[in-house]
């Protein structure tokens, strides 16, 4: 539950007994106050956002003039957020999304928090493909905070995914790119210079002496794939499908929709590259 109405009727069990679980944020209104109307709907949002993280207690001013005027509400709309039974914060007057994001970011952990936390753990245990769909989540989530786009860009390197990577480092302003930032960056020169296995270089060479063998490109797919090169291998698995699209009896159809599988439901890449094939088959 993330919003409950107060009367006299709940309102010890709602706004004293639970906040000792979680914040409560009570919102004072009333029908005739225009603010009140302009507010409401951004603390809803904000409460099914945060998934109960906080409860969303509102009071009718007029019709609980008892629990208004024992809380001191002189005008409204007035917020006040209870923790272990007391008002600790709040404000009065209708105020904007940031103001209100601000209030409530001191009391409670970011919604995308979580998020960062599983990666993290997803990272340990070498789960990167659903360590970045997180990432990412957050990233966007949190306007791009540098903490996680550090977190992000370095997942992204993890995948060797290394021009994505790049481009979300590239978005950090300068005055912000830090040590890490910097280290971040030449792992990703490191990595390029690195460059392939010998086993993906022999079958490159391979398809060089003859690139309408699909067979070898096909082979080619796989190993980019087994080294997390999925662009490259969705690149080679498109040119087999446009020349043939059931190549093999589907083989490399179904490679293509395995390695767009292996990258993540959702993930810009694997978007990307079901666009290309939806345009190839229909």
């Amino acid at each position: 539950m993330h919003v409950i109405d107060i009367d006299e009727n709940n309102a010890q069990q709602y706004l004293i007994d639970e906040s000792f679980n979680r914040p409560v944020v009570v919102d004072f209104w009333a029908d005739w106050c225009a603010p009140c109307k302009q507010l409401m709907p951004l603390l809803e949002k904000l409460a099914d956002e945060y998934a109960g993280a906080f409860l969303l207690a509102k009071i009718n001013a007029d019709e609980q003039q008892g629990i208004s005027g024992q809380l001191g509400v002189r005008s409204l709309p007035t917020v006040m957020v209870f923790k272990d039974g007391q008002p600790v914060d709040g404000f009065a007057g209708a105020q904007p999304e940031t103001a209100v994001r601000e209030l409530l970011q001191k009391h409670l952990p970011s919604p995308w928090d979580a998020k960062v936390a599983e990666a993290t753990e997803l990272l340990d245990q070498g789960d990167t493909a659903s360590a970045v769909g997180l990432l990412r989540s957050a990233w966007e989530e949190s306007n791009k905070l540098l903490e996680i786009t550090l977190a992000y860009a370095g997942a992204l390197l993890e995948a060797n995914r290394l021009d994505e990577s790049e481009a979300v480092l590239d978005e950090v302003r300068l005055v912000d790119r830090d040590a890490l930032h910097e280290q971040l960056m030449a792992q990703i020169e490191l990595k390029r210079v690195a460059g392939k296995s010998p086993e993906i270089a022999a079958l490159e060479a391979e398809l060089l002496a003859d690139e309408a063998d699909h067979a070898v490109r096909v082979k080619l797919a796989v190993q980019l794939t087994t080294d997390a090169h999925h662009r490259d291998a969705l690149d080679h698995l498109l040119t087999v499908l446009r020349a043939d699209r059931d190549w093999n009896n589907g083989e490399a159809k179904r490679l293509y929709l395995d390695t767009i599988a292996s990258i993540g439901k959702g993930d810009p890449l694997a978007a990307e590259y079901q666009r290309k094939l939806f345009s190839i088959l229909y």
